[in-house]
């Protein structure tokens, strides 16, 4: 792992473990790099709650309880969806925080109205609205995407605290 990324992810988790809060995670394009990350570091039980990799639409229905019909009609990566995927985390789990993540990380799959480099990221909490955040990284490749889509939802993660 990158060492900044391990570093934020150590200081935020020894935030939210001083507050006694749980995180949970809802990933589709980033397939689980954000839970990954948080649980590279010793001692990360005590706050990441769980984490689900809810690649396919069924999973996203299934496991988090996005409606079907959301994803039929607004498309797996969009507002709507990221949303409902960070308030599923949060309804499916033991977690005080959640973050859902999903977009077209490429080098295929984008379309014109959802280009490649697009990524949406809802954050739920216990007790507030659920926040929305796009991101339009552009055709950086896969890797790049990825990568900055983990560090968004850290920075999310982090805003929670705030």
């Amino acid at each position: 792992m990158i060492p900044e990324l391990m570093n934020r992810a150590a200081a935020l988790l020894q935030a939210y473990r001083g507050r006694g809060l749980k995180i949970a995670t809802a990933e589709s394009c980033t397939g689980g790099l954000v839970a990954a990350l948080l649980t590279e570091i010793s001692g990360s039980s005590a706050v990441v709650e769980r984490g689900f990799v809810t690649y396919s639409n069924e999973a996203k229905t299934e496991l988090i309880g996005v409606p079907a019909e959301m994803i039929a009609s607004e498309g797996a990566v969009s507002e709507k969806v990221a949303r409902a995927m960070a308030e599923g985390a949060l309804a499916h789990s033991r977690a005080d925080v959640a973050v859902g993540i999903t977009g077209v990380a490429g080098p295929t799959g984008g379309t014109l109205t959802k280009p490649v480099g697009l990524v949406h990221f809802g954050l739920a909490r216990k007790g507030a609205g659920t926040v929305h955040l796009e991101r339009r990284y552009g055709d950086l490749g896969r890797e790049t995407v990825r990568r900055r889509a983990v560090e968004d939802a850290l920075s999310l993660l982090e805003q929670a605290l705030r």
